[in-house]
């Protein structure tokens, strides 16, 4: 191999040499610098670093907050009722060196956190009734928990932010039959008011039924006053009117008579000595 050949290749490994010994960490990302498997040095910024080629190797790590979401378990409370949850957590790197050492990787990380966490709310729901966890103490529960998986987890560098629970039900089998429990209740209370409903229209059809009887009777009784009254005022004013002319009144009476007695072909036979002829023969005629 000639010199020239020799230079080139010492050129070309060279810049493969000083292309490995540099790297770049972006600002969502925490490294490690390692040497045979051996910690050297933490990078917490981001920017462009050295290393050793051929002897450091860099472990890249998000810095981000990163969400676990522990998959759906069945647990035990106070009164003895199963209870499905699935807590979700959010979590971050705090220590990247205690990250590395104790759980390596984010797979590693999520499996530790699933059984710390199932763990800590297995105990906590064990000490509460199954209307509490579902109601009022379900924050406080929460709270104990993600203080409790905290703790626990500051010595694999991970920094706790937030623990939630998206669902707590009754296992699927279990769920059918409380429904049906709730409905039949349901169902009764609504026939109790239904029941109570009826008994009080009753109770006001018959008392409007009575007010209005009372009211009909007072009215009629009103109306049939009212009509004697004035049926005594109409034959007092007939009375007084007939009694001051006699005469003109029995003429009344009479040209009444002819109307409702005489027709268009009517014949009347009557005796010279009728009364009611004689306003016939002499209009004039007084008795």
């Amino acid at each position: 191999m000639s010199k020239k050949t020799w230079l080139l290749v010492v050129a070309f490994v060279g810049l493969g040499l000083a292309a490995s010994s540099f790297f770049a960490v972006d600002e969502r990302e925490f490294a490690l610098v390692t040497q045979f498997g051996e910690y050297k040095r933490s990078i917490m910024r981001p920017g462009p670093y050295f290393k050793l080629p051929l002897m450091q190797e860099v472990h890249k790590m998000d810095s981000r907050i990163q969400g676990s979401d522990t998959a759906p378990a069945e647990y035990l409370t106070l009164d003895k009722k199963r209870l499905v949850a699935d807590p979700v957590t959010r979590w971050r790197i705090a220590n990247p060196l205690r990250f590395f050492t104790s759980v390596r990787d984010q797979g590693g990380a999520k499996a530790r956190l699933d059984d710390i966490i199932n763990s800590e709310l297995r105990r906590e729901l064990a000490t509460r009734q199954f209307g509490d966890i579902i109601g009022s103490a379900r924050e406080p529960l929460l709270q104990r928990v993600a203080a409790n998986v905290r703790e626990q987890t500051r010595k694999f560098g991970i920094q706790i932010i937030d623990l939630r629970i998206k669902r707590a039900d009754l296992p699927n089998e279990v769920e059918e039959s409380v429904f049906a429990r709730m409905r039949a209740e349901r169902e009764r209370v609504a026939k109790q008011y239904r029941s109570e409903g009826e008994e009080e229209a009753a109770k006001i059809r018959a008392d409007t039924d009575k007010e209005k009887a009372i009211i009909l009777a007072k009215a009629y009784q009103v109306a049939q006053e009212s009509r004697g009254q004035g049926d005594a005022d109409s034959t007092k004013i007939y009375a007084d009117a007939f009694g001051k002319d006699p005469e003109f009144y029995a003429f009344v009476r009479s040209l009444d008579a002819y109307e409702q007695a005489l027709g268009a072909q009517s014949t009347l036979v009557l005796s010279t000595g009728s009364d009611l002829f004689q306003y016939l023969a002499d209009p004039t005629k007084k008795r």
